[in-house]
């Protein structure tokens, strides 16, 4: 789904408030892990994850894997927080036009 810049602008604003609803542990990205994500972002639509990495490299890798895993936009990343954005089937939240 290709997001517009207004409605990455309304998603980015919806997130500020948010804490991150799944936190990477020691064992970095599991089948576990990536199955949480996919349940979060069912049941809320818009989630940050935190990827505690001090590897750039490495870090990018798992958010890119992440996106891919879940199909899910990827809004933005601050630190080591990933905003992800993936509608469900209820719409929940409603995006400008």
């Amino acid at each position: 789904m290709k997001l517009s810049t207004k409605q990455k602008q309304f998603l980015k604003g919806l997130a500020h408030s948010l804490k991150p609803v799944v936190q990477l542990g020691a064992n970095g990205l599991t089948e576990g892990v990536v199955a949480e994500i996919d349940n979060a972002l069912s049941h809320h639509e818009l989630i940050k994850v935190k990827v505690p990495s001090d590897d750039r490299e490495e870090k990018a890798l798992i958010m890119d894997a992440i996106v891919r895993e879940t199909r899910a936009n990827k809004l933005q990343v601050i630190g080591h927080t990933l905003v992800l954005y993936r509608p469900s089937e209820d719409k929940k939240i409603q995006l400008p036009k």
